[in-house]
């Protein structure tokens, strides 16, 4: 997979826009969780996959690293959604959340208890659960992304599992949710099932 990554990345450096194509392909679950997870909103989350694509393409001749293509696209997709919350101001609302068609091991009600409380996280942290604990990256490609030394990004991990306790005040929901992960046990949001028939359309 990663060897496959690589070879796609550098067909798309040198100008394969079929290339790029696949390479949305495989990762466009991933942006529009990211997204979705930002805005907490189906279109608005559409709206800035798009922008990333759009960015993404325009700028793929400067990716020094195909083998960090997941990564590099990833950073792209937080400015995406950065400048997007800028437009968009109002945006960060949990009444966007939708709650329809979970799978999940928690319930609706404590869900929505975690996405409320994240959303009260300042930016920072809030990307660095979302990254770590939705995204399943590493602390290396954290970092990367964030442009932050790992040490900060640890730092940054535990300020946020602190206050996020502190914001949930139930050490149950906290406990099962973050303090026993592994990185077999990705936590996903109300979102999928959507995003595969509303991708087409951007």
């Amino acid at each position: 997979m990663d060897k496959e990554v690589e070879k796609l990345a550098r067909k798309a450096k040198h100008g394969n826009a079929n290339a790029y194509g696949e390479l949305i392909e495989l990762y466009k679950e991933t942006l529009y969780r990211t997204a979705w997870l930002y805005v907490k909103d189906q279109q608005s989350a559409l709206d800035i996959v798009g922008d990333c694509i759009l960015n993404g393409f325009r700028a793929i001749h400067t990716l020094k690293e195909p083998a960090y293509f997941k990564t590099w696209i990833t950073r792209i997709l937080i400015n995406a959604a950065k400048d997007y919350c800028r437009k968009h101001p109002a945006m960060d609302s949990i009444d966007n959340v939708p709650v329809k068609d979970c799978e999940s091991s928690i319930s609706t009600e404590e869900r929505m208890d975690l996405y409320r409380a994240m959303g009260m996280l300042s930016e920072k942290y809030r990307m660095v659960l979302i990254l770590k604990y939705f995204d399943d990256l590493k602390i290396r490609e954290i970092a990367e992304i964030m442009e932050i030394p790992e040490g900060s990004v640890k730092a940054y991990l535990n300020r946020a599992k602190t206050e996020l306790r502190t914001l949930l005040k139930e050490d149950e929901l906290y406990e099962e949710r973050f303090s026993g992960y592994s990185n077999s046990q990705r936590i996903r949001p109300c979102c999928g099932g959507e995003y595969g028939a509303s991708i087409q359309r951007t």
